[in-house]
């Protein structure tokens, strides 16, 4: 399927200049071809369109007012968001294929929207909800009582254990574990108590939740995921997490339980945040950096130590053993500095 470059601006917005041409994919500057449209997210980026094949190219304001572009355009305040639904318009959404395959298994009391798609080996439990145009893939568990809101799709392999609810338009890669008991152990003696984790896992509409990640169900209280929040693969979310509303969290973030993270934050990769704490809204955390304490403020944050060589790291890392003992004699003779400064003040 191909669109004009006026069809699409009447789809999304902009402002067309030049030739009314047709596209059918996109591609990147350096890779596209003619019949394809292209997108410049920078001045930097300009140099390349001197080689670029593509029949059109999405553009700011800022870079067709810097030089004029040898080919049609789409003008538009920010062309990477632009070219995000271009490839939406060109790679649509799978639709689901109404049914149940015959060797899905449905639970008791489960209620299943005619509209729905259950794929083989497909097991819904007991008295659970299954809403408009879901698209369940196969090897899918759900658990008893669960309720899955409209055009929810379970990628193949994802469990969603009892009692959880997940909301409208919500995408669950393979792999993901939705509601499995968090972490709560009491010393025995020697030994460790399981204490019962009795909460579920709310999730919000329009979140999306990448593969091989995990949400613990809460201990008493629920934990929950908000609104539009993304997370990425291999997550672990902690029981009685608190994630706000499009919050994005990368892959390998580890948050352990009774985090509150607010909404609008940016997580980078491999962070780790310890429990008990709350983070402001639209707090900024840079990859690799471990949040040992509640953030109060709104801010961007990194505690990632910069990359050297072993010899270097070692080296500094043996300078740090004796940081304690350097900080008391830096302070001692602070000290004797004041002391010699106040003798040789002349009295008046």
């Amino acid at each position: 399927m191909s669109y004009t470059l006026s069809e699409i601006v009447a789809r999304l917005g902009g402002e067309r200049h030049g030739a009314d041409v047709a596209v059918a994919r996109v591609a990147p500057l350096d890779m596209a071809r003619p019949g394809e449209l292209s997108f410049i997210t920078h001045t930097k980026y300009r140099h390349q369109l001197e080689a670029c094949e593509a029949s059109a190219v999405i553009v700011s304001p800022r870079i067709l007012a810097a030089a004029p572009v040898d080919r049609p355009v789409i003008v538009t305040p920010d062309p990477y968001l632009y070219f995000a639904k271009v490839a939406t318009l060109f790679n649509p959404p799978q639709a689901a294929v109404a049914g149940v395959h015959g060797l899905a298994s449905l639970g008791a009391g489960s209620k299943v929207a005619a509209s729905a798609e259950v794929r083989e080996h497909v097991s819904i439990g007991a008295r659970a909800v299954i809403g408009e145009r879901c698209r369940l893939m196969p090897g899918v568990v759900v658990g008893d009582d669960c309720v899955l809101g409209d055009d929810v799709v379970l990628y193949p392999n994802v469990t969603v254990y009892h009692n959880c609810v997940i909301g409208h338009r919500v995408t669950v890669h393979s792999g993901a574990v939705i509601g499995a008991d968090g972490f709560g152990l009491a010393k025995d003696g020697d030994a460790w108590f399981k204490i019962p984790q009795t909460g579920r896992v709310l999730i919000g509409d329009d979140v999306e939740v990448g593969a091989n990640t995990t949400i613990d169900r809460g201990a008493l209280a629920d934990t929950v995921i908000g609104r539009g929040a993304k997370i990425d693969n291999l997550v672990q979310i902690a029981h009685n997490v608190h994630i706000g509303e499009h919050t994005a969290i990368a892959g390998c973030v580890g948050i352990a339980g009774s985090t509150r993270i607010g909404a609008y934050c940016t997580i980078g990769g491999a962070a780790m945040f310890v429990g008990h704490i709350e983070i402001a809204d639209r707090t900024h955390i840079g990859g690799g950096t471990l949040v040992s304490k509640s953030i109060r403020q709104a801010d961007s944050y990194a505690s990632s130590y910069p990359l050297s060589t072993m010899k270097d790291w070692l080296s500094n890392a043996v300078h740090l053993r004796h940081l304690d003992d350097l900080v008391g004699r830096v302070k001692q003779l602070e000290k004797e500095l004041r002391t010699i400064q106040n003798k040789e003040v002349p009295n008046e």
